[in-house]
């Protein structure tokens, strides 16, 4: 009878037919290998006959199961198979991994820009291709947005073993730079990052600050500051806010995908000083620029500011009969000291042209401008010049001009302000200030209809305010 041949034991067979070599079996006998081996084979033969038989002693007459149909459970597991390499140019055409979450193709890295640090530094320590940054570097649409960066700016990057799939930065709030890998090269897009704004509304009341009363009202430091920036030609904020004084202010609150991102713009703003009431109203015109008015739509600019520096006191006032504090004699004081830390940024009261930068005997290291209408002011005891500030320069009211020191006849930290009208000093704290220009005539109409809403939910909003304070 034939038996089927099993394929586990025909795969140990000889090809030939032929037994094995008997000099190798004598060569383990005579290495002192036979006892060993011959003691394994008769504890094999001693088996008890109620144990399985081994595969070789299956009855002639029994079917063998092929070893395919018997798969046998081995007691480790085989490890997976290595995957292949991959490469970036393996990927779909068009295959863009969402930069939020990773991927099976990519690996997903944020790099941070701390003092010192160059994006060619930054790729070397993260093994990803000097090649690549090259290559997007000269792109004309990247390579502005990549030359300056500031310690804090973040990248997204998306890489498969150092090759870049994506890059992404964003360059300000409403909008972002994507670069990705497409055959041959990277393509680059301005991507848009939408934000939604909402208006709220803030009232307060000055029972001992300014800053105080804007945290009970729940504004930060940043409104409170715009809204004293607003009015600061018209008020001193050190010396001429009164207990009793108050406030409304319409601003904007910045979200993004849903999520609150800062306090945008002041809309509208009321403030009432000591019996006087001012008003200031945004408005941004068909050229993009931004401005406030008052009702009527006169500037709530002056053509100059009170205070040209952020001081903390005035140490001496305007006085045609002072004692100087160095000289000890009785010398007219014509402008007004500002002390502030050394080095605090001094700025032009107004817009003018640098006519004098350098010493000036008491003074010490002084610049004075040349406004209209024949004023000029004067800047004294800094300890250092802005570099932009140059003799026979153009500033702008508000540009920083030089930085508070203590050079010449000064026994400290402070900066000397003189406002001179057709050469004659004047109080720089009460002189009666040029208004500047108002709303250009073809403009008139359009903010007279942008301001009529605002002006109306400013005041709906105060009879709300009068009416909660007249139930309490």
């Amino acid at each position: 009878m034939n038996r089927p041949t099993s394929p586990l034991l025909h795969d140990y067979k000889p090809s030939n037919g032929q037994a094995p070599a008997k000099p190798y079996a004598a060569g383990w006998f005579a290495a002192g290998l036979g006892l060993p081996l011959l003691g394994v084979a008769i504890l094999l033969f001693s088996r008890s006959p109620s144990e399985e038989p081994a595969p070789e002693e299956v009855a002639a007459d029994e079917p063998v199961t092929p070893v395919a149909e018997q798969p046998l459970v081995l007691a480790i597991e085989e490890a997976a198979p290595e995957p292949e390499p991959r490469n970036i140019m393996d990927l779909p055409s068009g295959f863009h991994p969402p930069l939020s979450t990773p991927d099976m193709w990519s690996e997903r890295l944020t790099l941070t820009i701390k003092r010192g640090d160059t994006l060619d530094r930054l790729f070397r320590q993260n093994g990803l291709s000097l090649a690549d940054l090259s290559m997007i570097a000269r792109m004309p649409e990247t390579g502005p947005h990549l030359r300056v960066l500031k310690p804090g700016d973040e990248m997204e990057i998306t890489h498969v073993d150092g090759s870049l799939h994506s890059f992404y930065r964003e360059l300000d709030l409403t909008s972002g730079l994507l670069v990705t890998r497409q055959e041959p090269g990277f393509i680059a897009e301005i991507i848009e990052r939408p934000i939604d704004t909402e208006m709220h509304s803030a009232y307060g009341r000055i029972e001992s600050s300014l800053f105080e009363s804007a945290a009970e009202a729940g504004l930060n430091d940043k409104v409170i500051m715009n809204l004293a920036g607003l009015f600061a030609w018209d008020i001193d904020f050190v010396y001429d806010i009164r207990i009793g004084d108050d406030y409304y202010v319409m601003y904007e609150k910045v979200y993004q995908d849903g999520e609150f991102v800062m306090d945008g713009n002041i809309l509208a703003a009321e403030f009432n000083n000591n019996g006087r009431t001012y008003q200031a109203i945004r408005y941004v015109d068909a050229e993009g620029r931004a401005d406030y008015f008052t009702p009527e739509g006169d500037s709530v600019r002056k053509a100059f500011v009170r205070a040209p520096v952020d001081f903390t006191r005035i140490s001496s006032n305007f006085n045609p009969r002072r004692r100087h504090p160095v000289l000890n004699t009785i010398r007219a004081h014509r402008g007004v000291d500002y002390a502030a830390p050394r080095g605090t940024p001094i700025k032009a009261a107004g817009d003018g042209k640098v006519i004098f930068r350098g010493r000036k005997g008491g003074y010490g290291n002084t610049v004075i401008l040349q406004h209209g209408g024949n004023i000029t002011t004067l800047y004294a005891h800094m300890s250092n010049f802005d570099r932009k500030a140059t003799n026979g320069k153009r500033v702008r009211q508000g540009q920083v001009i030089g930085y508070v020191g203590a050079t010449g006849l000064a026994t400290a930290a402070h900066l000397h302000y003189e406002y001179r009208l057709n050469g004659v000093h004047r109080n720089p704290r009460t002189v009666p200030l040029p208004q500047a220009d108002p709303i250009s005539a073809e403009y008139k109409q359009d903010f007279q209809a942008h301001a009529a809403p605002i002006l109306e939910e400013l005041n709906r909003y105060k009879r709300m305010q009068v009416a909660s304070s007249n139930e309490t």
